[in-house]
């Protein structure tokens, strides 16, 4: 008899279909280290919760949104997993020597994810200054040759 837990979960096809992304995408997330199934069927078919669909879509956010390849989401994901360990075992209480490391250590990786999107932003906006370029570039030869152009 099946747990209301194990009734939650969902096939990869139908994870797949849900997140609009190929089972070879999701295989390749699992072999990489991104998204772990929570668990299998007794004939090792991959079963996906609800958190699992959050975070290969965060993932897909990640890929699409912000442009970061694979192996920086690997890192990111894994700053991320890392964070969620220490709230949790801050939550459960700690002496206040391990309180002080748990919190630098919350941020310095803080610190490294905030420097990582201001990297992906500094790339961004590089692209935008040389688009404005050469949108200012179209306009001088329009203005020289007395074509109007719109903005």
């Amino acid at each position: 008899m099946s747990s209301p837990a194990t009734d939650a979960l969902v096939g990869i096809g139908e994870v797949a279909e849900r997140l609009g992304v190929s089972t070879r995408t999701l295989r390749y997330y699992e072999e990489l280290g991104l998204v772990e199934p929570t668990g299998r069927t007794p004939g090792g078919s991959r079963r996906y919760g609800e958190a699992d669909l959050d975070r290969v879509q965060h993932i897909r956010d990640l890929q699409q949104v912000l442009g970061f390849n694979l192996d920086e989401i690997r890192e990111i994901v894994g700053a991320e997993d890392r964070l969620d360990e220490l709230r949790t075992e801050y939550k459960k209480g700690v002496s206040a020597g391990r309180e002080e490391t748990i919190l630098r250590e919350a941020m310095a990786l803080n610190k490294r994810l905030q420097s990582q999107v201001a990297d992906k932003i500094g790339v961004l906006e590089g692209f935008k200054a040389e688009l404005r370029a050469k949108a200012r570039r179209y306009r001088e030869v329009a203005d020289e040759r007395g074509i109007t152009l719109r903005s």
